[in-house]
């Protein structure tokens, strides 16, 4: 089984399984994540919510820079107790939800400081999820939604409280910073 490296913080250097499954596991970058993460900064006393979470490792990197509570959403239930092994590197709690992620947010009633989703390439409705993260108020006011994605793709500047505040590009991938504005 492959592995990834958490690239910054308290478990920098920690290596992490990528679960098999049926469906492709794109990891997030290294480089990616290294400078999403040096955009946020420190992420002390945070809530982080990570979707899509495949093998985890986003979560473990907002965990490694000091996020208080993380959350990690993926609906492949095959891939659960890799994730599972992957989030006990923590000396914190990180729960892990086995729901498809629409499900998660309907029902979701916390909002998060940051949220980052991953989903696969080949999703069909990222605009969707933007809109249902805002329709949702899964976001705190103030905080940020970051969606990775393949730059073939076109996303709206905004939706309800979210509106586009950065965007960065990475090969074929881009990622977009959301702020969540106070109401």
């Amino acid at each position: 089984m492959a592995g990834l490296r958490v690239t910054g913080g308290l478990y920098k250097g920690r290596l992490i399984e990528v679960p098999k499954g049926p469906w492709e596991i794109r990891p997030a970058m290294d480089r990616m994540r290294e400078s999403v993460f040096g955009i946020l900064g420190n992420l002390a006393g945070m809530s982080f919510l990570d979707l899509f979470s495949g093998s985890g490792i986003i979560a473990l990197e907002a965990a490694s820079r000091g996020a208080e509570h993380v959350e990690c959403v993926e609906r492949d239930r095959a891939k659960l107790p890799t994730l599972i092994r992957n989030m006990s590197v923590a000396d914190q709690r990180i729960a892990c939800h086995a729901v498809p992620v629409e499900r998660f947010l309907k029902r979701c009633e916390r909002s998060y400081d940051i949220v980052f989703a991953d989903p696969p390439f080949p999703y069909e409705f990222k605009a969707q999820l933007l809109a249902m993260v805002a329709e949702q108020q899964v976001v705190a006011p103030g905080g940020l939604f970051i969606i990775h994605y393949p730059s073939e793709n076109i996303l709206p500047e905004s939706a309800g409280t979210l509106t586009l505040s950065d965007e960065r590009e990475y090969g074929r991938s881009c990622v977009r910073f959301y702020k969540s504005i106070l109401v």
